[in-house]
């Protein structure tokens, strides 16, 4: 799990509904960079629930997964933490240079723009 941990990959991400107070989950993929978790997303204008939920209540759980995206296994026990939502300019300019790569995408500022960030810090 630790090897799977360091290298980004494929979780499901259970929020708390700002709602409906009810678990949330999606499945999403997940990147190390400089030894730090973050979650992204493809850039839209509409803001995602996942991201909203994390704004009002920080608190979230992992579920790392192998496999192909829909149909992954979960690997080990989830994993507790809390996210810092990134939407100081400077700071997305330099983490979502490491996403589009990843991606292979060549539209940076339309991501720094638009695609949900997040931090995760584990407990």
């Amino acid at each position: 799990m630790a090897r799977a941990l360091a290298h980004g990959g494929l979780v499901d991400l259970t929020t708390t509904g700002r709602r409906t107070a009810q678990p949330r989950t999606v499945e999403i993929v997940f990147h190390v960079i400089e030894g730090r978790l973050y979650i992204s997303g493809v850039p839209r204008q509409e803001r995602r629930s996942w991201l909203a939920n994390l704004a009002a209540e920080p608190r979230l759980t992992l579920q790392l997964k192998v496999g192909p995206r829909g149909t992954g296994t979960p690997l080990g026990p989830p994993l507790r933490g809390r996210a810092r939502v990134i939407d100081i300019e400077a700071e997305r300019r330099e983490i979502l240079p490491f996403v589009a790569r990843a991606w292979g995408r060549d539209d940076l500022e339309v991501m720094v723009a638009w695609s949900p960030l997040i931090e995760v810090l584990l407990d």
